[in-house]
């Protein structure tokens, strides 16, 4: 490890977070395993919208929505990721136009074959009569951590309440109006943030932030090949309810958007689960073919690291222990929330 933290790196990582050819192997490692883990948790959270948006589509009365979407799943499953990656890599944000010619659009966006550049909430910094610039940030997080404690405080009170006499409360939306409201004091009394918009100068956007290219294909690569196998399991899940839910629900007045959301889906989920916990995991492998784009996470920042330093043994293992913890924690967490939604047997 010592051999790791003196020797540099002479590869340098796109953003979202870069390295200098100055930082050392182990930084550089770090920088792959943030980067591997950004874009699985984003892949994650949009493949799964993705998913039950779908799945719900191809069981639509609606014969050109279920069409559509059933069209977008066969596509999208029988075509090699690697392929998929090709085509949105090359095919699509490579030909893009030069930064000088960015696509302006609205809101001060532009999209280039760099990538998309975008305002940003930057920390704003405040002058001490002495020493270094200081930022309201951590007090701001700090008001937004005690508001998360209150509003699910305020959950489990309304929940016991709801057990007790039955009397229905809109919990949700009341604790995302505790968190809502005290973010939005927070930043209107602190200020923590200032807004930065991206501006051309010379050869390429400056202030604001930027999504590189690689970032955005490897991305809506994942999302889009992971989102079509979760939309199977959303729609075997969904006709894996017996047909009396549907029609007790019907028979109480509910409507389709209700009845999906009170009645069918809870119960799908115990069917839902289980397999989308493999694809959460095969997703996160399979970020390991953003190498083929060039894309920084961490088999291609270790595979440079090897290249340079020729220590096959401890990268390799490195590299194992890594996808397996980042696999183990997922299965774990999902494994938890399962056992929260399966039925309970008497």
């Amino acid at each position: 490890m010592a051999l790791w933290a003196s020797q540099r790196a002479s590869k340098s990582a796109r953003p979202p977070f870069p390295t200098t050819p100055i930082d050392s192997y182990w930084r550089a490692f770090q920088v792959g395993v943030i980067n591997t883990i950004l874009v699985s948790l984003v892949g994650i959270a949009l493949a799964t919208i993705l998913g039950i948006v779908v799945g719900v589509a191809q069981l639509s009365t609606n014969w050109l929505v279920a069409r559509l979407a059933r069209t977008y799943v066969a596509i999208f499953r029988n075509i090699p990721l690697l392929l998929q990656l090709f085509f949105w890599y090359f095919g699509v944000f490579q030909q893009l136009p030069v930064v000088r010619e960015s696509i302006a659009l609205p809101g001060a966006i532009y999209l280039s074959s760099r990538g998309l550049a975008f305002p940003w909430l930057e920390p704003r910094l405040i002058q001490q009569p002495a020493g270094e610039p200081t930022s309201n940030v951590m007090l701001w997080l700090t008001v937004v951590l005690a508001s998360i404690v209150v509003a699910g405080a305020a959950w489990y009170v309304l929940k016991v309440r709801q057990d007790r006499t039955g009397a229905q409360s809109p919990r949700f939306l009341i604790a995302s109006l505790i968190i809502a409201a005290s973010g939005v004091l927070g930043l209107m009394v602190l200020q923590p943030f200032v807004l930065t918009v991206p501006e051309f100068q010379r050869f390429n956007f400056q202030g604001g932030q930027r999504i590189s290219i690689e970032y955005a294909a490897l991305l809506l690569g994942l999302t889009t090949y992971t989102g079509a196998f979760i939309a199977e399991h959303v729609r075997a899940g969904i006709q894996g309810i017996p047909k009396g839910q549907n029609e007790a629900a019907r028979a109480v007045g509910l409507k389709g958007g209700q009845m999906m959301r009170l009645v069918i889906l809870p119960q799908a989920l115990r069917i839902i689960i289980p397999p989308t916990t493999n694809e959460y995991l095969n997703l996160t492998k399979n970020s390991s073919l953003a190498i083929a784009i060039a894309y920084p996470d961490l088999f291609n920042v270790s595979r440079t690291i090897l290249n340079q330093t020729g220590q096959a043994v401890s990268v390799i293992g490195l590299i194992m222990v890594s996808y397996l913890t980042i696999s183990l924690v997922t299965s774990l967490l999902m494994n938890l929330y399962n056992r929260r939604v399966r039925l309970v047997e008497r």
